[in-house]
């Protein structure tokens, strides 16, 4: 057998092998999660400042109280931002905001946004996997748009309904 030959057949072993080892244990990175502020989807933008950031810390004291993962706080975010000089208009695109992801060390993300239409404010989640773009689950919540404390609960809802 020529020594290319053994050499293949080598790397097909070690492939295989990899292939058939169990799953190492949950490591800190999988357990890492980032929360964007929600965005504003609603045709008109009528004085909702800073809601998307009010509804997102809604979604991270869901997490906190479960305890099974670990958020990135919005600051690390702002600094990863600020170190790669990147404006917050560049992070329209969700890719971007992956790519980001990957360099805070995140294994998770979750997006989302809301809309005020008419008499209903709806309420849109999504988990992503960072790696791979995959959306792992989506939720969706609808309830009256002159209800703030409805927001609010419909959005830990949601959250809930994530995991």
């Amino acid at each position: 057998m020529s020594l290319n030959k053994i050499f293949g057949l080598s790397i097909l072993i070690v492939v295989f092998l990899f292939s058939c080892a169990s799953r190492p244990p949950l490591h800190e990175k999988e357990r890492t999660i980032a929360v964007w502020d929600l965005d504003d989807l609603s045709p008109s933008k009528a004085a909702r400042s800073n809601l998307g950031e009010l509804l997102s810390n809604q979604i991270i004291e869901v997490l906190k109280k479960r305890e099974t993962y670990k958020v990135i706080e919005r600051e690390r975010l702002l600094l990863a931002l600020e170190e790669l000089r990147l404006g917050t208009t560049f992070l329209v695109d969700e890719t971007t905001r992956l790519r980001l992801g990957q360099l805070i060390g995140a294994r998770w993300m979750i997006f989302g946004g809301y809309q005020v239409i008419g008499g209903n404010m709806r309420i849109d989640l999504r988990l992503v996997e960072v790696e791979t773009g995959k959306i792992t689950k989506a939720v969706q919540k609808m309830v009256p748009a002159g209800n703030v404390q409805g927001w609010m609960d419909a959005t830990q809802k949601a959250a809930e309904g994530l995991f």
